[in-house]
């Protein structure tokens, strides 16, 4: 991390970003600048088309900004061609998805372990690996079952410990608990919670879950494709 100035994971600078929609151009954040410190737990909210998943997805560079610079783990992702942000996205940033995005004939051992294989780690080394997280995250023997055998809850905790094998610089969730009942989320929230204190875990979260907002230690209110509101809890 010794690249990244003032700890900070990412920095938005004067961001902005226009889609097409027809012939008409839609302006989903304009002028945005945002920076999260390494062990934030950050939530990104607002109301429909405030901007907070089109952040996400700038940040998960899944999508390019029409104007300004986003960097990653003090990476400018304008700078990297397409291999380059294909591997900054396997090795330093995690992402957990409202529908869990499991492969369903993998195991739930196997769903965690993916970007462990995928960058070639020893069998031993992601077996302790995932071990380790499935127990953390409450799914000790539970390795050998399907996402079919696992409930919603714990087909989102599959998610979270396969987001956080590789040990990312930052793990963005977009809307993690939309398919949760309230019991199921709250768990989830604890978890995560638990994650970022004991493993220093840097969590963004784009939501308009009033749980999420209140278990986040800082809560960015976007507005209109604007920070309206940034507000860190003590």
């Amino acid at each position: 991390m010794g690249s990244v100035k003032n700890e900070d994971v990412v920095e938005l600078e004067a961001v902005t970003k226009n889609y097409k929609q027809g012939k008409l151009e839609v302006t989903a954040l304009r002028d945005l600048s945002l920076s999260i410190k390494k062990g934030e737990l950050t939530a990104l909210c607002g109301p429909s088309g405030s901007g907070k998943t089109t952040a996400l997805n700038l940040i998960g560079a899944l999508d390019k900004p029409s104007a300004g610079i986003v960097r990653v783990d003090g990476r400018d992702l304008g700078g990297l061609g397409r291999a380059a942000l294909s591997a900054l996205r396997r090795d330093r940033i995690g992402f957990v998805f409202q529908a869990y995005n499991l492969i369903p004939v993998l195991t739930a051992f196997e769903n965690a372990e993916m970007v462990l294989a995928l960058q070639g780690k020893p069998a031993a080394e992601r077996r302790d690996r995932v071990m380790g997280l499935l127990a953390d995250v409450g799914l000790a023997g539970m390795e050998n079952r399907r996402p079919a055998e696992l409930s919603g809850g714990q087909q989102q905790r599959v998610a979270v410990a396969r987001a956080i094998a590789a040990q990312p610089a930052v793990v963005l969730a977009d809307e993690p608990t939309a398919n949760l009942d309230s019991e199921t989320a709250a768990r989830l929230l604890d978890m995560m919670v638990e994650l970022n204190e004991t493993r220093g875990t840097t969590f963004v979260f784009s939501t308009h879950d009033p749980r999420v907002m209140e278990r986040a230690r800082r809560v960015v209110r976007l507005r209109d494709g604007a920070v309206e509101a940034d507000e860190a809890k003590s």
